[in-house]
């Protein structure tokens, strides 16, 4: 099921499942549980943005004129 969320969806529960870990005001089975879910979650969104590093491309020319793909650097 966690492979139909998108990005913002997911991260969006990974934030809630931090917050709710952060109060501390809940019975240890089930902190575990947002834990759990929340290492799962991190994960997935870590597999989408470096599938998403692999789809960004920089176009450049090389000495003899032809067009070039190499990843994207940002400053």
């Amino acid at each position: 099921m966690m492979e139909s969320l998108t990005f913002e969806e997911a991260y969006a529960q990974l934030e809630a499942a931090v917050t709710a870990l952060q109060d501390g005001q809940m019975p240890l089975e089930r902190a575990l549980q947002y834990y759990e879910e929340g290492m799962k979650l991190a994960q997935y969104c870590n597999e989408l943005l470096q599938k998403a590093e692999l789809r960004v491309q920089q176009l450049s020319v090389d000495n003899q004129g032809a067009i070039i793909s190499q990843p994207l650097e940002l400053p």
